[in-house]
């Protein structure tokens, strides 16, 4: 008779977290600036979804298009292919009009926690002067502290340890992200050894889940300016209450 030995299966969960820029990659100065007057604050939100229940996501998150319906059939867009920016969504003018955009809101948050997700967001405010501010090392900086706290959270949070891909909205610096996340994943120190491959972009019009994080950074970029500066930026509490 011959003998078997049957050892225990660990279950290791892969997560997908869609990230999307929120405030501004340019200088800022104040919000009275001709020019640098966009957003004090800049940094990567979004939403980190088990692998498995990211394509259910998607499924609800495009439902859920019917709250703009009257915007899609005036645009003539099929609603696979239309798209609503998050900044332009999550004003204060809407916010305040549209009961049914802060009904959607807590839904939208709900869902995310009901299909173990989490909402996930990295920024700073900016401080460099006009002369001395480099968009391209900004976000590079951004991403790679994204990706080291997305591997300390499968490292450590995660029981037993967890795994992740990385999707990024499209971008113009696509080389330069690419390889500050691959000496991230290889050279970093540590090396972010959760990360299962390099991130890869997006377009946002065509993924819903790359628009459902989208949606997110526009709401934590009016929460995020409020937070450094509450005075300039006082009409932003609407978010946070």
């Amino acid at each position: 008779m011959r003998a078997f030995a049957f050892l225990d299966t660990v279950i290791i969960l892969t997560y997908i977290a869609h990230l999307d820029e929120f405030g501004h990659i340019g200088p800022f100065v104040s919000r009275q600036h001709p020019h640098h007057k966009s957003s004090p604050v800049f940094g990567l939100a979004g939403i980190l979804l088990p692998l498995d229940e990211a394509r259910g996501f998607a499924t609800w998150f495009f439902q859920r298009n019917r709250l703009l319906e009257y915007e899609i059939l005036r645009d003539g867009e099929h609603p696979a292919l239309w798209e609503k920016k998050g900044s332009s969504l999550y004003t204060v003018r809407n916010i305040e009009r549209y009961r049914n955009l802060r009904q959607f809101t807590n839904r939208f948050l709900n869902q995310i926690s009901a299909v173990n997700g989490h909402v996930f967001y990295v920024g700073i405010k900016k401080t460099s002067s006009v002369p001395k501010h480099n968009p391209s090392f900004l976000y590079r900086r951004i991403l790679s502290e994204a990706i080291k706290r997305l591997d300390e959270f499968c490292s450590r949070d995660c029981k037993p340890r967890s795994n992740f891909l990385l999707a990024l909205d499209e971008h113009d610096q696509r080389s330069a992200l690419i390889t500050q996340a691959s000496q991230d994943m290889f050279g970093g120190d540590p090396p972010r050894r959760n990360l299962i491959e390099p991130p890869f972009q997006l377009e946002s019009n065509r993924y819903q889940t790359i628009q459902a994080a989208d949606w997110i950074a526009g709401l934590i970029g009016r929460m995020g300016a409020y937070w450094v500066d509450p005075v300039s930026y006082s009409e932003n509490i609407v978010f946070i209450k």
